[in-house]
């Protein structure tokens, strides 16, 4: 087990160090020498690692940022369509063709447009692959790969015992279909929707474990990103809201309740058609918030190392790393499991948001 834990430690740490807690070192170390509150801003560096951006960092090195450009792309109903690599803006130190990105306000983090006096005129609409789409290309890359293979593979061999990619994803597929899809539908209706449930399951799946693996191309917050998980629940609730029948539609209007509860106020119409806005919020929040958590605590606690490092020396901080970067490890080995849980989780919920939708009336 010890020939194991020993190169894992070991390489995570090393990880840590060349995804851009290289940053944070510095940061801190200008903080030590100038003797200056501002430096090293755990705030700001957590809140970086985990949110969208123009490009993707990789790892700097003193005054030397190493990352790779993505597109640019904005429309300006002064200037056009614009197409650019992110390159152009320096890191976002510098302007381009009279966009910028903001540092600070209400327009933080997004690309606006200024005059030639430097002031903000507006938004342009903004239709740039930013890091979070970037790894989304990269997940379905991943995922057509495997799903391609293993078809390739399943054709050649019928009737025979699974080899290669096909033995370990078989078992995930058959229980999606008869733990999750089948109990949770029904029989006669769980096959139409088994190519959304299978899609949903393995997208949410590779993107968690992706996530975690903090090295080009790898490791964007895709599912920690509430967009996404916003999109995510809204097929859902789309494909929840085209299946149903008229059944489904007289329990939320007219359920079979007392009188009193739907005249003349009527309360569980209400409560009912309430209840069809908040599963797909439910949803959404709950796979962005789990995901968005795991990131945020390695993050702090990486953080850790640097602050005592501020406040009490070196030392202290080559003392913390150890604790520090052991409960990071605890935490990513953690991610694994609640990545299976929450892929499972959001397709169990919307089976059984499925099964609701087109229930049998019982005479």
């Amino acid at each position: 087990m010890n020939q194991i834990i020993r190169p894992l430690f070991i390489i995570i740490l090393v990880i840590f160090l060349g995804t851009g807690f290289v940053r944070a070192a510095e940061e801190s170390e200008n903080t030590t020498e100038t003797s200056q509150p501002e430096g090293f801003n755990p705030g700001k560096f957590v809140i970086e690692h985990v949110s969208d951006a123009f490009e993707w960092h990789i790892a700097t090195f003193g005054e030397t940022e190493i990352s790779i450009p993505l597109p640019i792309i904005l429309y300006s109903s002064d200037k056009g369509w614009n197409f650019f690599m992110s390159s152009r803006f320096h890191h976002g130190k510098e302007t381009f063709n009279g966009f910028r990105i903001e540092h600070e306000g209400k327009n933080e983090g997004k690309i606006v447009e200024i005059n030639e006096q430097g002031e903000v005129i507006g938004l342009p609409i903004d239709l740039s692959i930013t890091k979070t789409v970037a790894g989304i290309f990269v997940s379905v890359i991943v995922l057509l790969l495997i799903f391609l293979n293993i078809a390739k593979t399943a054709k050649r061999r019928v009737n025979k015992a699974p080899a290669g990619m096909q033995s370990l994803f078989e078992p995930v597929i058959l229980f999606v279909r008869d733990d999750v899809a089948k109990p949770a539908i029904g029989e006669k209706k769980y096959e139409r929707f088994m190519p959304f449930l299978l899609t949903v399951f393995f997208f949410i799946l590779i993107n968690n474990l992706l996530g975690l693996v903090p090295i080009f191309p790898f490791g964007s917050n895709v599912t920690g990103n509430i967009a996404v998980t916003m999109v995510l629940a809204l097929f859902t609730f789309f494909v929840t809201t085209f299946s149903t029948n008229k059944h489904y539609w007289k329990e939320i209007y007219n359920p079979d309740v007392p009188w009193w509860l739907k005249f003349p106020i009527p309360l569980m119409p209400i409560v009912e058609l309430t209840g069809v806005i908040t599963k797909p919020f439910v949803l959404m929040v709950r796979l962005f918030a789990n995901m968005l958590a795991g990131h945020l605590i390695v993050t702090v606690f990486v953080s850790l190392i640097f602050i005592f490092n501020v406040k009490m020396g070196i030392e202290a901080g080559l003392g913390v790393s150890v604790l520090s970067v052991s409960f990071s490890v605890f935490i990513l080995l953690l991610d694994v499991l609640v990545s299976f849980i929450q892929a499972y989780v959001f397709t169990l919920l919307s089976a059984l948001y499925f099964g609701m939708a087109s229930p049998e009336h019982h005479h």
